[in-house]
């Protein structure tokens, strides 16, 4: 399963700039120690598990880069242009058969062996044959238009190293060294559920105060991008009990535990108590707006994160906090999404000591240069801001407030996904 430290937050305590937690959760959570062997075509956005080390080197031999005419640099004339004789024809796939020999030409196309002592090669257009013979341009360099034994990979080093998430040019790669299958992390195994009288499945008909359950949707979504296995446990009832028993049940079977809402000390909060009743709850409460109450904490081995009820603030703090602690438990490298310095299109009040996100998207100024706009709306309850946004502005803990023409870090949504 999963290890997390015993130690705890003192509850209600000063809060917690993002870092520092950052930095403590990476010590205090291991990775989920189960591997299995997959088919290639099963193993993108997969965790690989161990290092893969070329066992060739890639290409394998000399090969010319263009449809050509394979030559010996030194057979070539310095002061003008050389006819030599056409003596073979060399496509990819197959080789010469027999030593070259100085003074000949080799018809020869993309991807071909080179014949061994030849290292030049003439592209097809530039030269003139009549099928006995060739007439090559002066002025090329030694060497040109050949591609090196290992001149893509060496033999020996590590192509993929473990803890990669992998993308298709991965497993492209890994299918050029003639893997069929690699060894890849199992897929965390996530529950996610929703507590609240309130919420309805989006099926069903509101009455008077009810809500559809959006957080749930949300996070489910946001796990399967990351590539985990995800069970859905619905919405559950406002009951101490029932929450404490589902969450028992699914800490048996999954690696993490996710839900949002309920995470205050308000008397429908039941969260909180029916964790702590099936482990320990360590609890802080970060200086982040928005998304202040989250909850890191253990059920019967199985992490435990909570989250916040309002969806802006779900979305938000899924992506800073709660991703990170997912990619460990996938034994997934580090993969911190990376901020671009643009020039603020708005002005913003702050306050100083808490980390700020705000919704936003790029434009291009006058100048060329990426300008940042904030949706006009704040609030964490606006989950269209999520929609008509391309990411985060992040504002950090000592800065005031923003205004037009200041440098700021925006992160875009696929930095994360």
């Amino acid at each position: 399963m999963v290890q997390l430290d015993n130690d705890c937050f003192a509850f209600g305590g000063p809060m917690m700039a993002v870092e520092p937690a950052l930095a403590l959760l990476a010590g205090r959570v291991g990775p989920v120690t189960a591997t299995e062997i997959v088919p290639l075509s099963d193993a993108l956005g997969r965790v690989l598990a161990a290092d893969l080390v070329a066992p060739f080197n890639v290409p394998p031999h000399d090969n010319a880069a263009v449809d050509g005419y394979a030559v010996f640099f030194d057979d070539l004339s310095a002061d003008g242009a050389s006819v030599l004789p056409v003596t073979a024809r060399v496509a990819a796939g197959q080789w010469l058969g027999r030593p070259a020999v100085r003074g000949e030409a080799v018809r020869i196309f993309t991807g071909a062996p080179m014949p061994p002592g030849m290292d030049t090669v003439f592209m097809q257009e530039d030269c003139r044959s009549d099928g006995a013979t060739v007439t090559l341009p002066a002025g090329i360099r030694r060497g040109v238009n050949r591609r090196l034994a290992g001149e893509d990979v060496r033999e020996g080093s590590v192509v993929l190293a473990a803890g990669r998430r992998l993308r298709p040019e991965d497993i492209a790669l890994a299918a050029s060294l003639g893997h069929a299958v690699l060894e890849v992390r199992c897929r965390l195994r996530v529950a996610v559920f929703s507590t609240g009288d309130e919420l309805r499945q989006p099926s069903q008909v509101l009455e008077p105060g009810a809500v559809y359950d959006a957080n749930r949707f949300a996070l489910i979504a946001l796990l399967t991008r990351l590539g985990c296995a995800v069970t859905d446990l619905g919405i559950l009832p406002d009951r101490f009990e029932t929450i404490r028993d589902a969450l028992a049940e699914a800490a048996a079977s999954h690696d993490a535990l996710i839900t949002s809402g309920g995470m205050s000390t308000g008397e429908e909060d039941h969260v909180k108590p029916a964790v702590e009743a099936n482990g320990r709850l360590d609890f802080w409460r970060l200086a982040i707006k928005p998304g202040r109450p989250v909850a890191l904490g253990r059920v019967r081995g199985a992490v435990f994160v909570g989250l916040p009820g309002n969806p802006v603030a779900v979305v938000v703090t899924f992506l800073r906090i709660a991703r990170p602690i997912l990619l460990r438990l996938m034994g997934a490298a580090d993969e911190a999404p990376r901020a671009i310095p643009v020039r603020a299109a708005f002005a913003h009040k702050k306050k100083p000591g808490r980390r700020e996100f705000l919704r936003g998207s790029l434009a291009r100024g006058e100048d060329g240069a990426l300008v940042a706009s904030k949706y006009p709306r704040d609030g964490a309850g606006v989950l269209s801001s999520l929609v008509e946004s391309e990411g985060l502005i992040e504002l950090p803990e000592d800065l005031a407030g923003v205004e037009p023409g200041m440098t700021v870090d925006f992160l875009p949504f696929k930095e994360f996904l």
